[in-house]
């Protein structure tokens, strides 16, 4: 049968319309970031129907490579996180432009390609202790957080306390009315709770004047170029020692946040072996990094493997059929881009702080009880949002954890890798 060679999908266990079903809801649960992405990528300068058309393409070819290579239900499309590194610590933060970010992503993705190949992401994700994984987790939600509630006007800049609380205007709390929505829909369990919030804060935005339809507006129509962003790589920047950090640390985000997802959903929904290990978790990286590839070439940001694909898992999805599925919502995404490019900033801000909350989770598995592992991950966290950069934050925990291990006499719980690391870190700051 075709379906299980391509996709896995065993008829006498599975059944077509609960694998279609299942991708139709983590389509649903992830939609979101059609409207999310190309709004925080056009604070890099990008134009935002290219990143849309490059998104949906993006998430729908990385989908389609996990269907075919690892024949499992998981989906791919840019990742939060690591959209907001691109555009507001590479670009805004370090001064590079989109097209040098690009090119660092499209790199990032090679690397990824060769470590899976050789089977040498181990060395990676153990050379970064788990509490400062965790750590980063938690600081990228809190960083993601802090975006969306200056989108909605709820933290401004202030001369005297650098920030407070902004003014209660009727798009303020038009965001905060989107952010109780989404909550509301989250804790009932609807499918698409935050691409729902999104679609009622839209709509309520255009009778208020806030968000206005153009002349000849159609719900329906072509998808936008490509042109403006497609293979515009700019490799120059690549040598210097900020963007060789930029680039290291797109790594192992990635690593970290595809093989947390990958083995955080197996676990939740019973896919892992009675030895630990996951089915399939090579092919699954490899689809990652490869979408990751395609995707900077398309012009956007890290793509990555989705945790909503829990949803259509627990729908009964498990075969490569829910990605495919999912792949072709995308595609057909590509037809209704007037909606999605409609979306004012404030819609897209309650879907940035629910999402920063989700990522907060993650706080629970730090070991607080010990001082060389919590302060390190307390670093990470709180310099993310104040130095306005996920980079540094990632820098200043790496360095915070190696001296108060090698100042505490816990040496022997360094490794070597991370050593190398806090070097290049320390480098990083002398001579930049």
């Amino acid at each position: 049968m075709i379906l299980k060679k391509l996709f896995g999908f065993d008829p006498s266990v599975m059944k077509v319309k609960t694998e279609v079903m299942a991708g139709i809801t983590t389509f649903l649960t992830m939609s979101y970031i059609l409207a999310v992405n190309p709004d925080i990528l056009s604070a890099a300068s990008m134009d935002r129907g290219a990143v849309f058309t490059a998104t949906a393409l993006a998430a729908s070819i990385a989908t389609l490579l996990m269907a075919i290579l690892a024949k499992l239900p998981f989906a791919l499309a840019p990742g939060m996180g690591l959209n907001a590194f691109f555009a507001f610590t590479l670009v805004q933060g370090m001064g590079y432009s989109w097209e040098s970010a690009l090119a660092a992503v499209f790199v990032e993705g090679v690397v990824f390609i060769l470590l899976t190949a050789f089977n040498i992401r181990e060395l990676i994700v153990n050379a970064i202790p788990e509490t400062l994984r965790h750590a980063m987790s938690v600081g990228i939600g809190l960083f993601i957080a802090f975006l969306g509630l200056q989108k909605a006007g709820l933290i401004v800049a202030d001369p005297v306390t650098f920030v407070s609380l902004g003014e209660f205007t009727p798009s303020t709390l038009l965001a905060v009315g989107g952010i109780i929505i989404g909550g509301v829909l989250v804790a009932r369990r609807v499918k698409g709770a935050l691409f729902y919030a999104i679609v009622a804060v839209t709509l309520l935005s255009i009778p208020l004047g806030i968000t206005r339809i153009p002349e000849g507006f159609s719900l329906v129509s072509m998808p936008h170029s490509l042109e403006p962003v497609f293979f515009k790589l700019d490799f120059h920047s690549l040598l210097s020692p900020n963007m060789l950090i930029a680039i290291f640390s797109l790594v192992f985000m990635d690593i970290f946040d595809t093989l947390g997802t990958l083995v955080g959903t197996a676990n939740k929904v019973g896919m892992v072996k009675p030895d630990g290990s996951i089915p399939k978790l090579n092919p699954a990286m490899m689809a990652d990094a490869v979408g990751t590839t395609v995707g900077a070439l398309l012009g956007t940001s890290t793509t990555t493997t989705y945790a909503e694909s829990t949803a259509g898992i627990a729908e009964g999805g498990r075969s490569g059929l829910t990605a495919a599925v999912v792949s072709g919502l995308f595609i057909v995404a590509l037809f209704f881009a007037p909606f999605f490019l409609l979306v004012p900033g404030i819609a897209t801000a309650g879907v940035l702080v629910i999402v920063g909350s989700f990522m907060f989770d993650a706080v629970k598995k730090i070991h607080f009880d010990d001082i060389t592992e919590a302060f390190p991950a307390f670093v990470t966290i709180i310099m993310m949002p104040l130095t306005y950069s996920i980079a540094e934050g990632i820098v200043l925990g790496v360095l915070t954890y190696v001296l108060l291990k090698l100042l505490a006499g816990k040496y022997r719980e360094l490794n070597l890798t991370i050593c190398i690391l806090s070097i290049l870190c320390i480098l990083k700051y002398v001579f930049i």
